[in-house]
């Protein structure tokens, strides 16, 4: 019988199932209150101010009293990932289709990295093996599980979105920065990026950066980073097609046998004809609701913008 892994110190706060401290100031001290107080300082601050003797300032406490309850300043960043991350909302259940559900947990995914833009500092060594955490992998294959596809097929696709979530988080929540330190809206800090390529890219020696240029893409209402997970869930979608293709059974092979006259086969064969044209059909006016649905959710955002 293999005996259980003891929980890294961080790990079993995060799980609450580490001993609390015998001594030190419990009333006015707790694991909550320290790790709500790093995330506020991080927030403001950012993640270089967040420090044991800064959050022990912060609560009014000296730095040995923080170490009686966080003993590592790593623990700290853990419960502090773990905290700001929370936990994803129901709204994915409300929604149908994977695609739906996967694009629910993506935008909150992002809204979390522009709340709390400092996670994205934090150096990546394995999966975080915490509550929230694990929540939000749930719900990912929550999202996925009727699909075709194996357990390790159905994380991938969890983590191609969890990929292109960050990636995108860590674009926009430069961008906000970007826009805070210098005052300026988004359009006007991507205007004077447009204008500092404008006076930099030569078109003899990058004829296609000059056109992207002269076309006014860097300040276009067009979300590139938007069109790389459509094209990302598209190909998942036709990798599911071409397995269920794939599975179907094959016609039959009518080559050598003389059924011109049979007319439960000719029915049979006019049926078929019928239902592939529907399936063509259907998938063209599925193709034109997801295009109707992205240009309507583009107008709502510039809406909202305004």
């Amino acid at each position: 019988m293999q005996e259980d892994t003891e929980l890294p110190r961080g790990i079993a706060l995060a799980w609450g199932v580490a001993v609390n401290p015998q001594r030190g100031p419990k009333r006015e001290m707790s694991v909550e209150r320290i790790v709500e107080a790093a995330v506020d300082l991080a927030d403001a601050e950012g993640i270089g101010a967040v420090s044991m003797a800064a959050v022990a300032k912060k609560l009014g406490f000296t730095p040995m009293s923080l170490y009686r309850y966080v003993t590592a300043k790593d623990d700290l960043l853990l419960l502090m990932q773990e905290e700001a991350t929370g936990v994803p909302s129901l709204a994915y259940r409300g929604v149908e289709g994977w695609r739906s559900k996967i694009g629910v947990l993506f935008r909150e995914q992002v809204e979390i990295y522009l709340r709390h833009p400092w996670i994205l500092s934090l150096p990546i060594a394995g999966s975080p093996v915490t509550p929230n955490s694990s929540h939000w992998l749930e719900a990912g294959l929550e999202a996925v599980h009727e699909l075709p596809l194996n357990l390790e097929e159905r994380l991938s696709v969890v983590l191609a979105v969890t990929g292109a979530a960050r990636w995108q988080g860590m674009v926009y929540a430069g961008y906000d920065g970007a826009a805070r330190e210098s005052g300026r809206s988004h359009d006007e800090v991507a205007r004077a990026e447009h204008d500092l390529y404008d006076q930099v890219i030569d078109a003899d020696e990058y004829p296609r950066l000059r056109e992207l240029i002269d076309s006014g893409a860097f300040v276009s209402d067009t979300d590139p980073l938007r069109f790389g997970l459509e094209r990302t869930l598209d190909g998942i979608e036709a990798h599911l097609e071409g397995r269920t293709e794939a599975a179907s059974p094959p016609l039959p092979d009518d080559s050598d046998l003389d059924v011109a006259d049979d007319k439960k086969y000719r029915a049979a064969a006019r049926a078929t004809t019928a239902a592939e044209k529907d399936v063509r059909a259907a998938e063209k006016v599925l193709r034109q609701a997801r295009r109707a649905q992205t240009q309507a959710l583009r107008e709502a955002r510039e809406r909202l913008a305004e």
